[in-house]
């Protein structure tokens, strides 16, 4: 992992590759039985103003990519344990998330890392669309661990200034009503009770809401997304850079040591780049990666020496 440590104007130039998919998935009960027998195996073997800074922090946002970032760690073949593994190929066979099976699985192993090594906090998503990625992290997380899911459930909010063209363009397709699900399905912002269908669907998966410590929280982030309580994991799926930004701006003070942000969309779009790299400009203590192919941002652990 390398660190990022300085400021935007001192990144080097795009990443800019493509994560590359895995080649064909094996039949989920096969890779269930090879899963189940690793398991077993393993526990038998025990410069200038903050304006300008911004401003170039955006220009370079809308024409590249996070520079610094350590090349992706490419994502587990299965999921810590046969129920997230199966869980994983479940929400997108039921076109439940947006997600690769690669980022899937890699947000379902950093739930189950902060599990082992005991990392204080809650976890946060922002954006949680369908609740597939949800479901995954609900069940790769400890039963008394807190999750907060924060979302519209309805229609996504529009963009502003801040965002390129390509957000705007995607935007005037959903309010227009052209948007498609996944599949074919009805494109979740049209939906008349997404929160019901999510609530719905952790009872199915057997993590109901009210019985492993999660929240479903309803409205726009910057009127729900309050608190000082530390957080060990924050997935930030906002789209657009207000969204994003706001993510950002009240979840970053609060990640403790060791703790992360994993940012859904920064190569998918300039809104979300535009927000992180100016946050992140000027701050130390934290370091960039990929996993799954998705942006993974990490406070530095504290050092027990100091």
């Amino acid at each position: 992992m390398l660190a990022m440590g300085a400021p935007v104007d001192r990144l080097k130039s795009v990443v800019g590759r493509r994560v590359r998919r895995l080649a064909g998935q094996p039949d989920l009960q096969r890779r269930i039985a090879e899963l189940e027998k690793r398991v077993a195996t393993l526990e038998k073997a025990g410069g200038g103003s903050t304006k300008e800074r911004r401003r170039a922090a955006r220009k370079k946002a809308r024409t590249s990519g996070l520079g610094g970032t350590a090349p992706d760690r490419g994502a587990p073949a299965a999921a810590q344990t046969a129920e997230v593994e199966a869980a994983v190929v479940a929400v997108k066979e039921q076109r439940l998330t947006y997600l690769t099976l690669p980022a899937l699985r890699a947000l379902a192993v950093t739930v189950d890392e902060l599990e082992r090594d005991e990392l204080p906090g809650i976890i946060v998503e922002a954006g949680t669309a369908l609740g597939g990625s949800a479901v995954v992290i609900a069940l790769s997380k400890s039963p008394e661990r807190r999750f907060v899911a924060h979302d519209m459930f309805g229609l996504i909010p529009p963009p502003g200034d801040e965002d390129g063209d390509d957000v705007h363009e995607r935007y005037a397709t959903i309010v227009a009503g052209r948007s498609s699900g996944l599949g074919g399905d009805t494109y979740y912002g049209y939906r008349e009770d997404l929160l019901g269908e999510v609530t719905a669907t952790f009872d199915r998966f057997g993590v109901p809401v009210d019985q492993n410590a999660i929240e479903l929280v309803p409205g726009l982030f910057q009127d729900t997304i309050s608190g000082d309580e530390p957080i060990a994991l924050a997935h930030v799926d906002g789209d657009w850079y207000e969204s994003t930004m706001v993510c950002l701006e009240r979840f970053g003070p609060r990640i403790v040591p060791g703790g992360r942000f994993v940012i859904d969309d920064y190569f998918s779009w300039s809104g979300c780049r535009t927000a992180v790299e100016e946050y992140f400009t000027d701050r130390d203590g934290w370091s960039f990666e990929q996993r799954g192919g998705k942006v993974h941002i990490v406070r530095a652990a504290a050092d027990p020496h100091a």
